[in-house]
């Protein structure tokens, strides 16, 4: 059996089930490492919480809705939520993808994945797999991704370039990336979008659209990954 269709049948047999804590560890063997990539030319926020802000302030935007509605997300779909912290979305778009999809709730902290993990099992929702990444790898199976939501997220990612990079393969053919973030410096917790679509550009990901969200919301930034990865020795870092 092909090493990606073992990973499939990985996040299938996860999703079946609900996780138990205990659990929760890497999908997949490590990818290219961090030290193959630039570092980024840019301050890299800290990861302060597991949440951005009230929940219900956030329903009252219609967060999820809307990122829902733009990205296009449908029962049966793969979405992986990464940094997914407590799991505002995970929990949401559970129920949307139905029993024949899933939700792949990926985070570098391991403990917001078992507080998520209780919390799912709480809920009763069954089709959601935890993921335990790195700060250059989000440690995913091979062609198991529709859809990738990185929400509020991507400043405090340490290693973009590399994580980018590793989180490619992840993806199936014709899937999206979608980045929410907010128009401001990354030292302030958010990521100018011109400088986005630099370092998404930088690993060969595709501009596909950019959405203004509601209230404080900020912007969704639809990406397109790259067919073919340039060698890491290739990627030039831009200048935040």
């Amino acid at each position: 059996m092909m090493a990606s269709a073992r990973a499939v049948m990985v996040v299938l047999a996860l999703g079946a089930s609900c996780a138990r804590a205990a659990d929760i560890g890497y999908l997949a063997p490590p990818g290219v490492p961090a030290k193959a990539f630039p570092s980024p030319q840019r301050p890299v926020a800290q990861i302060v919480s597991p949440r951005r802000s009230n929940e219900e302030h956030r329903d009252t935007l219609d967060e999820s809705g809307e990122i829902v509605r733009l990205l296009d997300l449908k029962p049966g779909m793969t979405v992986g939520d990464i940094g997914a912290g407590i799991g505002y979305h995970t929990v949401r778009l559970s129920p949307l993808v139905g029993p024949t999809g899933s939700v792949v709730a990926q985070d570098v902290t391991r403990d917001y994945l078992v507080e998520l993990a209780n919390r799912t099992e709480r809920l009763g929702l069954k089709n959601i797999v935890f993921a335990l990444g790195e700060p250059g790898d989000p440690r995913l199976p091979a062609s198991t991704l529709d859809v990738a939501i990185l929400v509020h997220m991507y400043h405090e990612i340490a290693q973009p370039y590399a994580f980018l990079y590793n989180l490619a393969p992840a993806f199936k053919p014709g899937a999206r990336v979608g980045i929410v973030d907010l128009e401001r410096p990354t030292a302030k917790h958010g990521t100018p979008i011109a400088l986005l679509h630099c370092e998404l550009a930088a690993v060969g990901y595709r501009a596909v659209a950019t959405h203004q969200l509601a209230g404080d919301g900020g912007y969704l930034a639809v990406f397109s990954p790259p067919s073919e990865r340039k060698p890491p020795a290739q990627i030039v870092a831009c200048k935040g």
